[in-house]
């Protein structure tokens, strides 16, 4: 027959591994599972290094923009090139050619009179 007092002291002894397992991983549950977990921080670092790398492309496109921006207010040249590449036009004395379609689409070529 067992007693009493044994079963009390054997009891919690046998219990104590186990609540030990189980607080371990109560532990390490947010760490693996939860709102901050390991697997989130990986998503999150590449959701950053993916914005810096648009933040750079933005930014590279900026400066250009501000560059033509430069050009176009402080000199006439960056103007005419606009005009003649965008709108077509020529100054005087030039003869303007264009090509049918199927033929060269880059900008219309442009040629001295005398």
């Amino acid at each position: 027959m067992i007693s009493l007092s044994s079963l009390t002291i054997k009891l919690p002894m046998r219990l104590l591994p186990l609540t030990f397992v189980a607080l371990l991983l109560a532990l390490q549950y947010p760490l693996w599972l939860g709102h901050g977990s390991l697997h989130r921080a990986h998503l999150l670092e590449a959701q950053v290094a993916a914005q810096r790398a648009r933040n750079e492309q933005q930014r590279s496109h900026n400066l250009a923009l501000e560059a033509e921006v430069h050009d176009l207010s402080t000199g006439t040249e960056a103007i005419e090139e606009r005009a003649r590449a965008d709108l077509g036009m020529v100054r005087d004395g030039e003869t303007w050619f264009r090509y049918p379609s199927g033929g060269n689409q880059s900008a219309p070529a442009a040629s001295q009179h005398r």
